[in-house]
C-alpha cells in the first residue's frame, strides 16, 4: 500500500556557523560550510545550489538563487552537547536539557578496573585522543600485549579499539557490551560506547568498516515510537539505528557514503509509505575529525550528484529534508564535533518554496513528520510550513 512518505537525509558534521554558545564548548568560529569552502577556494555544488543551499548561508562557490527548489533555513540545537546521539535524538522529537557526561581526564579507575576485570583484558590509553592518532601510537603495543585501546573525545564517548587479528570483531561487540552496561545512568550514562576495529601494520594502521555503536536508548519518547504505535513503517540507512539503540528502526548499514548513497537511492525507490531516515557519516569521520578539508569538500560534491536521481524518486505526496546533526569544521585545530547550526533543506514537489529562517529547535523535524504521516501527537517544536520561528 502506498502513502504520504517522509524522507530525512543527514549529512553528519555539516554545520554553518556557531552557535551564540559556541563558546561554552570551545567552538568559536567554527564554521564548517563556510570556512571550508573558503579553504578550498570554492566548492562545486550545482544541485545543491540549485535547491537553496547558498540561500541560508554564505559558502563560497554556492551562491544564493532566485528561485530556489526548496524552502530553506538553519536550526539552533535546543539540547546541551554538540555530539550525533544528542542531534539525532532532537531531530525525532526529544529534547535533552542535561548534557551527556564526558571525561576530559578520562574514565574513572573504578569503571577501568570494573572493565578490565569483566573482559578479562588490560587498558591502555584512557584519554581523549584522535581515533587515527592513537591506533598509530599504540597500535604495535595492542597487538604485543592484546589489551584493549580505551579513548574518548570531547563528546559523550567510551571507544575501544583493538586489531582485527588480535581480538576479533564479535569479541569487541562482546566487550563493548559490557561497557554499555558497567556506563549506565545516572552517573555514568555516556551516550554511546563505540568499537573501532583496525588493520594494518605500523606506520599503516586503518580503522575498518566494522564499526559499531552501542548508544544508551532515548530516555524520553521519540517521533520513532509514535510511528511504532501508529503501525508506520520505518527504515533507514547508516549509523541511524545505532544511535536509538535499536529501538523502533532498524537500517541498512554501509561501509561509506557512496554505499549509503546508493542505499538511500534504493529504499526510495522501493519503500511505498512512511519514513527513511539515512546518515552519511564520512563528512564526519573521514574528514571532519581528521581535519581534510579537501577530502570533505570532494565528499560533499559526490552527494551533490545524488540529488537529481533523490528527487527523480519523490513522488507529490512526499517530503524530503536535508540537514546535519551537529558541525565538525576540517579547518580549525580541534578534531572534535563543533557547535553550529546545521543547514536546513525541504523539498515537496508541489508544496510552497519558503526561507524558513532561524528555527529553535532540531525537534521542528519531528513536528513536521509527525503531521505529514497523519499522527497527532506533538513533539517540541513548529511545523517548518505554517509554525512559528
Amino acid at each position: 500500500m502506498t502513502g504520504p512518505r517522509a524522507i530525512l537525509l543527514v549529512l553528519d558534521g555539516v554545520g554553518v556557523g556557531e552557535l551564540p554558545d559556541a563558546g561554552e564548548y570551545g567552538d568559536r568560529g567554527s564554521d564548517t560550510l563556510g570556512n571550508l569552502s573558503r579553504e578550498v577556494g570554492g566548492l562545486s555544488l550545482p544541485n545543491l545550489t540549485s535547491m537553496g543551499l547558498g540561500n541560508l548561508h554564505r559558502i563560497e562557490g554556492v551562491p544564493p538563487v532566485e528561485w530556489p527548489l526548496a524552502s530553506y533555513g538553519r536550526m539552533a540545537e535546543r539540547s546541551r552537547g554538540k555530539d550525533s546521539t544528542t542531534g539525532h535524538w532532537e531531530l525525532m522529537g526529544l529534547v535533552r536539557s542535561e548534557p551527556f557526561p564526558t571525561y576530559p581526564e578520562g574514565f574513572p579507575r573504578d569503571i577501568i578496573e570494573s572493565f578490565e576485570r569483566r573482559t578479562g583484558r588490560k587498558v591502555i590509553c584512557n584519554r581523549p585522543a584522535s581515533g587515527t592518532e592513537i591506533i598509530e601510537k599504540l597500535g604495535e603495543e595492542q597487538r604485543r600485549t592484546e589489551a584493549l585501546i580505551v579513548y574518548t573525545s570531547a563528546d559523550s564517548v567510551f571507544q575501544i579499539a583493538a586489531h582485527e587479528d588480535i581480538v576479533p570483531p564479535d569479541d569487541l561487540y562482546r566487550y563493548c557490551s559490557i561497557a554499555r552496561d558497567i556506563l549506565a545512568p545516572p552517573e555514568h550514562g555516556v551516550a554511546r560506547v563505540i568499537a573501532r576495529p583496525f588493520q594494518g601494520r605500523p606506520g599503516n594502521y586503518r580503522r575498518t568498516a566494522r564499526r559499531r555503536d552501542f548508544s544508551l536508548p532515548p530516555t524520553g519518547r521519540t517521533l520513532l515510537d509514535a510511528l511504532e504505535e501508529a503501525g508506520i513503517p520505518r527504515t533507514g540507512v547508516g549509523k541511524v539505528d545505532d544511535l536509538f539503540a535499536h529501538r523502533n528502526i532498524e537500517t541498512v548499514h554501509v561501509a561509506n557514503n557512496a554505499e549509503g548513497l546508493g542505499a538511500l537511492e534504493g529504499q526510495m525507490a522501493d519503500v511505498a509509505s512512511g519514513m527513511i531516515f539515512a546518515n552519511l557519516c564520512d563528512f564526519d569521520s573521514r574528514y571532519g575529525h581528521r581535519n581534510d578539508p579537501r577530502g570533505f569538500a570532494e565528499a560533499l560534491e559526490e552527494a551533490d550528484a545524488h540529488f537529481p536521481t533523490m528527487l527523480s524518486l519523490l513522488s507529490e505526496c512526499d517530503i524530503f529534508v536535508v540537514t546535519a546533526d551537529h558541525g565538525n569544521d576540517p579547518t580549525t585545530e580541534s578534531t572534535d564535533h563543533s557547535r553550529e547550526y546545521v543547514p536546513l533543506l525541504m523539498y515537496q514537489s508541489r508544496g510552497p518554496v519558503a526561507d524558513l529562517r532561524t528555527r529553535r529547535t532540531f525537534s521542528d523535524v519531528a513536528c513536521t513528520f509527525a503531521g505529514h504521516l497523519g499522527l497527532r501527537e506533538r513533539f517540541p517544536g513548529d511545523p517548518l510550513i505554517g509554525g512559528e520561528v
